[in-house]
Order: C-alpha cells, then structure tokens, then sequence
C-alpha cells in the first residue's frame, strides 16, 4: 500500500513553468502541486540544482524550491 507522505493533498494540473538558477534557465511542467510543493516534469534532471527558483508565467509568480526526490523525468519539489 503507497502510504501518504505530504502534508497537504496535491492537485493535479498542467502548467508551464521555468526553474531558473545561477543565470540558468530550465522548461518544466508541473504535473501536480498543493500549497507545500510540487512535482516537475522535465527533459532531464541532470543538472538541476537542489535548490532552485520555479518561475510560472501564468501566475507571474516566483518559488523557491528544494528538490525531494528524482525520478527519470520528473523531480518533486518542497515550496520554501
């Protein structure tokens, strides 16, 4: 049985957004996110950094972020 870990349920969405560090930029998608964190699409996590800003235009806001776990295309993220 996969036991709930997060504080906080997650909603499902699909949004545009950018991780940006030290001048860097990455395209990402968020799959799923809730008030504490979210969880990333991406080409390839090679490269990010544990820490990171996600930037999502569609809400022209900026988070900075901590990376959780890596899978092969997808990272999950804590807002703090």
């Amino acid at each position: 049985m996969n036991e709930e870990k997060r504080t906080t349920p997650r909603q499902r969405v699909l949004k545009a957004a950018t991780i940006e560090f030290g001048g860097g930029a990455i395209d990402c998608a968020i799959r799923n996110w809730s008030a504490t964190g979210a969880a990333l699409d991406v080409t390839s996590p090679v490269g990010i950094p544990a820490h990171f800003t996600l930037f999502v235009p569609a809400d022209g806001r900026h988070w900075p972020c901590r990376v959780v776990w890596r899978k092969e295309k997808r990272i999950g993220v804590v807002f703090e």
